[in-house]
C-alpha cells in the first residue's frame, strides 16, 4: 500500500517500511541528536512512538513521555480553538536543566526534542524545522 501522504494526513493512513524508519531515525540523529539535542521522538497524536534517538547519556521513560506529550498537545490543541486558533503547531517548555520542544510533523505526528542549556532555542527550532522537511519528504 502507498498511501498519498498530504497535510490531511490521517490516522489510520500511514504506514512505514523499514527503509523509511531507518531513514527517519537518520534525519533525527544527524540533524538534531549531532546538534546536542539529548532526546527526540517521533510520535502519532495517540503517543505511539514511531522513531526515536538519544545521545547515549537519556534515562527518560520515553513511554510515558510520548503519551503524556500527545495528550500535553491534544490540550493546548484544545486550547487554540478556544482563542480563535485552528492550531499551535510548536510548543516549547523550558527547564532548569533540560527543556522540551514539540513541533508537528504533517497533521498526525509529534516530533518531541529534549535538549539541555548548551542548544540555544533558536538553534533548535532551525534544526527542527530542517528535519520535519526531510521526514515530510520521505512521505511525499
Amino acid at each position: 500500500m502507498t498511501p498519498d501522504f498530504d497535510d490531511d494526513l490521517a490516522f489510520d493512513e500511514y504506514t512505514f517500511s523499514q527503509e523509511q524508519l531507518e531513514t527517519i531515525e537518520s534525519i533525527i540523529l544527524h540533524d538534531l541528536i549531532e546538534s546536542g539535542a539529548h532526546s527526540v521522538l517521533l510520535i502519532d497524536m495517540a503517543g505511539n512512538i514511531i522513531a526515536k534517538a538519544d545521545n547515549g547519556e537519556c534515562d527518560h521513560d520515553i513511554y510515558s513521555l510520548a503519551a503524556l506529550a500527545s495528550a500535553n498537545f491534544a490540550a493546548v490543541d484544545t486550547m487554540a480553538k478556544l482563542v480563535g486558533e485552528n492550531e499551535f503547531s510548536l510548543l516549547f517548555h523550558k527547564g532548569e536543566n533540560e527543556s522540551i520542544h514539540f513541533s508537528k510533523v504533517k497533521k498526525d505526528f509529534l516530533l518531541i526534542s529534549i535538549f539541555g542549556t548548551k542548544v540555544s532555542l533558536g538553534l533548535l527550532r532551525l534544526k527542527v524545522a530542517e528535519a520535519i522537511e526531510k521526514i515530510s519528504a520521505i512521505w511525499n
